[in-house]
Order: C-alpha cells, then sequence, then structure tokens
C-alpha cells in the first residue's frame, strides 16, 4: 500500500471516531469544515469525496496530491509533514506481522554500552522485506541477516582482533575489511596497520563466506568436485578452492578444475585398468 493512499485511509478513520459518523459525505463535510478553519481554501469538501472514492473504497484510480496538502492532513495526524508520517507511521494492524530482532551487548563491554546498549530491527509487511536468494539457499536465520544489515548501513565495525570478534566486536560506525588468512577471508579493521595481515582489502561477506582454500584435497573425486571447484597453478603446486576469483597467496586467476586436473592433483589416482 502507498504511504499516500495509507494516509488518507487513517484521517478518514480519525474522522471517523471524532464525529462517529460513517458517510462519505459526511465525513468529507467534516474534514473540510475543519482545514477550511486553519486554511481557507486549500481544499474543498468535493476534493475529499474524491480522495475517498479513490483512496479508501478504492472504486477510481488514485490521484495526484499536491505535497502542501499531504503535510496538512499529515499534521491532522499529528506529524511534522508528510515526510514524517512516511518514516514513522505504522499501521496497528501490522503490529502481528513484524519481526524483532534484539541483539543485547555485553555488559562488561564498557565502550560499547556507552554507545550500544542494543539493536532493533523491524521487518514490517510494509516494507515488502525480501530475503535474498543465497541467504535462503544457506539456511541464514534472523541475526545473521541483522547482522548483514548492519554491515550494509555502515553501522558497524569490526575490532582489530577478528578471532572470535563477532557481535562483541561491534564499535563505531566505520569501514571494514578483511584479510586472507592462509585459506579463508576474516574480517579486520581496516585501519589495523598490523603487517600480520599482510594486504587489507574491503569487507564482502559473499566472498568471506564462501571462497576458501580446500585443504583437504584427498577428498576431491571426479563426481563430487569436477566442474564444482576452481583451482591454480603455480612453480608445480595446485590448490584448489570453493569459488571462482583470484588466488590470493600469487595473484593467478583461478580456472574451473576439470576430472584431469583432480585425477592428478587432488583424490585418489583412478584404477590403471579403467584409465586405459
Amino acid at each position: 500500500m502507498s504511504k499516500r493512499k495509507l494516509l488518507i485511509r487513517e484521517v478518514f478513520k480519525k474522522a471517523k471516531e471524532e464525529t462517529e459518523k460513517t458517510t462519505k459525505n459526511a465525513l468529507a463535510g467534516y474534514l473540510w469544515t475543519y482545514f477550511d478553519e486553519r486554511f481557507p481554501n486549500i481544499i474543498s469538501e468535493k476534493t475529499l469525496t474524491r480522495y475517498y472514492d479513490a483512496f479508501v473504497l478504492e472504486i477510481k484510480n488514485e490521484i495526484d496530491i499536491d505535497i502542501f496538502i499531504l503535510d496538512k492532513l499529515s499534521q491532522y495526524l499529528g506529524y511534522e509533514n508528510f515526510t514524517d508520517f512516511s518514516r514513522t507511521f505504522i499501521k496497528n494492524d501490522e503490529e502481528a506481522n513484524k519481526t524483532t530482532v534484539k541483539i543485547s551487548v555485553d555488559q562488561d563491554e564498557e565502550s560499547l554500552v556507552e554507545k550500544l546498549s542494543n539493536i532493533i530491527i523491524n521487518i514490517t509487511n510494509e516494507q515488502h522485506f525480501k530475503m535474498p536468494d543465497f541467504m535462503k539457499k544457506n539456511g541464514m536465520g534472523i541475526v545473521e541477516i541483522a547482522f548483514l544489515l548492519c554491515l550494509a548501513s555502515g553501522s558497524v565495525m569490526f575490532s582489530k582482533k577478528p578471532k572470535g570478534a563477532g557481535f562483541a566486536g561491534i564499535l563505531d560506525s566505520g569501514p571494514h575489511c578483511m584479510y586472507w588468512d592462509k585459506s579463508e577471508y576474516k574480517p579486520v579493521d581496516c585501519e589495523d596497520k598490523n603487517p600480520i595481515y599482510g594486504q587489507i582489502i574491503p569487507f564482502d561477506y559473499e566472498m568471506m563466506e564462501y571462497f576458501k582454500r580446500i585443504e583437504r584435497k584427498d577428498t576431491l573425486t571426479v563426481e563430487n568436485a569436477a566442474g564444482k571447484v576452481w583451482y591454480s597453478k603455480y612453480n608445480g603446486e595446485v590448490e584448489f578452492f570453493t569459488a571462482d576469483g583470484i588466488d590470493p597467496n600469487n595473484g593467478r586467476e583461478l580456472r574451473k578444475a576439470t576430472p584431469f586436473m583432480i585425477d592428478k592433483y587432488a583424490g585418489l589416482p583412478i584404477d590403471s585398468t579403467e584409465e586405459e
């Protein structure tokens, strides 16, 4: 439902509560009197009945409404203007469909208590929230989604000790980065100059979650890995990865693993008779 339609319906709903009248003309007449006394000639009774037909009864197509009138209608409901109404109003009947995620911060984190006592994320039907496909496929819960929303809004920054950081490592808003730790990416503060991290790059959730070096190459077979993993060959050494990209260890572009590469450099070699 558009915010404009929602506004008009709430205006007539309030008029009905104040007058106990139910007919279109009676409500439109009451509202016209209210506005004409305070803002003469900004709107007519006929226009209000047209609003009722278009937005409440929906027997006509929606019509344009001047922003000045939208502001005055919003003020009638107690809001500063239409922008304020659009940002803050939540229908009472949507409260039952609202999901609230509350993440409490450890009281031992003194620096955090001063700035962040809890995080509350409301997801309502009015916002038409849709879960991305990669979240659905990988069974992400609402807490993980809340974490991603914090990252997307720029309100999360990891501590300088990425290992075990998690939610306890949330600090001031700012940039967030990651580094390659031999076989996977891990989060790190962009301002951390410790050379142990090597090259620090901008944070990428999907890369950190799904791009990893396969440490147990003996588990790979043609059946489970051909065309499904990627490899890098450098100085005779072959490394396999779970996703496409660049080998962080040598900068080489990865290639999709073929049955030949898997037979030769991964898993157990095929039987010589079968090879013949």
